[in-house]
């Protein structure tokens, strides 16, 4: 683990799993091999001595008569015969009085000389020593001490098979370790991608796949499990908000955008009007007489007015065009984009013309309302939204003075004169 600044660089799981496999197949494969090494060791050794032993009789019988006769030459012959054919470093060949008869020695001026004596001094016995008979009797002796030169072979070896060994547990435990990180890894990034998909981008929809593992398995269901209960909840939650943003945006009783929202896309509308020089029509409308139906049939009736004259204003306007409850009796008709005076001019008279027909109530009995329209247009006749209202509100205060139900367009050189002057609603 490594310190950058403070951030702490960790290991993977691949890594950290493909390490430890290593690991435990390097120490696994090590510790054979040496046990292996050892144990083959201490048995070429008791072989080793044991040949040797066989050696030196063997010697022992091929001397006897040289000995006997006391030949020095003959007993040279024999013993280097014999003892440059086996694993034997020196010879030496005594009589009954002690004197050396005959003597031969190994010369090796090898690289692994020094090694081979090393080892021939440390695991073979002590030079062996064997009487010479002669018809039942001692005639002599023989020292003889062995080569290293098998045992070396032996553990070079057993050193190139214990690092063949531990290549191979390497090369098996890469690869166990890459089927395991197949088999764990693979699942548990499968799972932390589904889980930063949920955290950072609110991805609830995603699953984890089925993984091979039981455990693995079980915690990839579990989590499934946790994020349908957090995309119900998402879910839940978008729905109350979309109530709420509705509500806080709508009139409860008519189900139209409340004078907030008008308000705030009449200045979009205008500051994109503004940008693309085009054109569009404020209308604020009225309901005529509306205190009076209160006063006389209630508030009950009064609201079902409202809802049917906000249902008839809705019906005669264009898809893009927007119509708002401003409060109480009053509302407001926002068209654009406006291509001609007119269209504003006729959607009006339509507006007008549906209130022509009487209102039937849920009791059945029937009541007729008019509505009072007043047009104001931008540019003409205002640069921003109170300006616009203004004109609007004043012009529909002209068409209630002149004729209830009917509209007016915005005079501005009459904006002064308004509700001071006008008629009651």
């Amino acid at each position: 683990m490594k310190l950058t600044g403070k951030r702490v660089v960790r290991p993977t799981l691949r890594s950290v799993l493909g390490s430890g496999h290593l690991s435990v197949a390097l120490l696994a494969a090590g510790l054979v091999g040496i046990s292996l090494t050892l144990l083959g060791v201490l048995a070429l050794r008791a072989y080793a001595n044991q040949n040797l032993d066989l050696i030196a009789r063997s010697i022992t019988y091929t001397v006897e008569a040289a000995v006997v006769f006391d030949d020095s030459p003959a007993a040279n012959e024999v013993l280097a015969l014999i003892a440059a054919r086996e694993e034997v470093a020196d010879a030496k060949v005594f009589n009954n009085d002690g004197e050396q008869l005959a003597h031969w020695q190994r010369n090796d001026t090898g690289l692994f000389a020094p090694l081979q004596a090393h080892l021939a001094s440390a695991l073979l016995a002590e030079p062996i020593n064997l009487p010479i008979l002669h018809q039942q009797q001692q005639v002599g002796h023989i020292e003889l001490v062995g080569q290293g030169g098998s045992l070396l072979r032996f553990l070079l070896s057993g050193v190139a098979g214990v690092l063949l060994c531990t290549l191979l547990s390497a090369a098996v435990a890469l690869y166990l370790s890459r089927r395991l990180f197949g088999d764990i890894v693979r699942p548990l990034r499968s799972l932390a991608s589904v889980a930063h998909a949920a955290r950072r981008e609110r991805s609830f929809d995603r699953r984890v796949p089925q993984a091979r593992i039981a455990e693995l398995n079980e915690l990839g269901n579990d989590f499934n499990a946790l994020l349908d209960e957090l995309e119900v909840w998402q879910s839940h939650l978008e729905s109350e908000n979309a109530t709420l943003a509705h509500q806080a945006s709508h009139d409860s009783l008519t189900g139209l955008p409340n004078r907030a929202f008008f308000e705030g896309r009449l200045n979009r509308s205008l500051r994109n009007a503004a940008r693309q020089q085009d054109q569009l029509a404020l209308l604020f409308l009225d309901s005529d007489h509306f205190k009076q139906v209160n006063d006389t049939y209630g508030h009950a009736v009064g609201d079902e007015v409202l809802i049917n004259v906000a249902s008839r204003i809705r019906a005669q306007l264009r898809e893009h065009d927007l119509v708002a409850r401003l409060g109480g009796d009053e509302f407001a008709v926002l068209l654009t984009p406006l291509h001609a005076r007119e269209d504003a001019q006729r959607i009006a008279e339509k507006i007008v013309a549906s209130m022509k027909l009487p209102i039937t109530l849920d009791d059945g009995s029937t009541l007729k309302t008019s509505l009072s329209v007043g047009v104001a247009y931008y540019p003409d006749d205002g640069h921003d939204s109170a300006s616009l209202f203004n004109a609007a509100d004043a012009a529909m205060y002209q068409a209630k003075r002149k004729r209830r139900g009917h509209w007016q367009m915005a005079q501005p050189e009459r904006f002064a004169t308004n509700k001071s002057e006008g008629a009651e609603p």
